[in-house]
């Protein structure tokens, strides 16, 4: 596999080269002077393929700031998400008090039973 993707590779290449100097009419112009033929082609070649660099680079530092951001701002979501659900337990739990006192009823007899079997599994 790695092989066949280096042929690849080689066999694109040397067709950009044999595009470039066989049809290559690009007309590069830097201030006054127009750069024509094989030479104007390698240079429009060069300075796209210097501002793709470029961009590549720009786009990776952007994604890197953004994930940055992001995360920061994630963190006070969640950090507020936290903060908004202790609040709400605590306004909604005198509510719930009559529901508790027999769910700690329940659990006094389950415990006290519990403790019975244990002690009577010791002796």
């Amino acid at each position: 596999m790695k092989k066949t993707a280096a042929i690849i590779i080689l066999f694109l290449f040397a067709l950009l080269v044999w595009n470039v100097f066989t049809f290559g009419d690009s007309v590069v112009t830097i201030g006054d002077e127009d750069i024509g033929g094989p030479l104007g082609a390698v240079l429009a070649t060069v300075f796209a393929g210097g501002g793709m660099l470029l961009a590549g680079l720009i786009m990776l530092f952007v994604g890197a700031v953004l994930a940055v951001v992001f995360a920061g701002v994630g963190v006070l979501v969640i950090g507020g998400l936290a903060l908004g659900a202790c609040v709400l337990a605590l306004m909604v739990s005198p509510l719930l008090l009559p529901l508790l006192v027999p769910l700690a009823i329940v659990w006094f007899f389950v415990s006290r039973s519990r403790k019975h079997r244990y002690m009577q599994q010791a002796v």
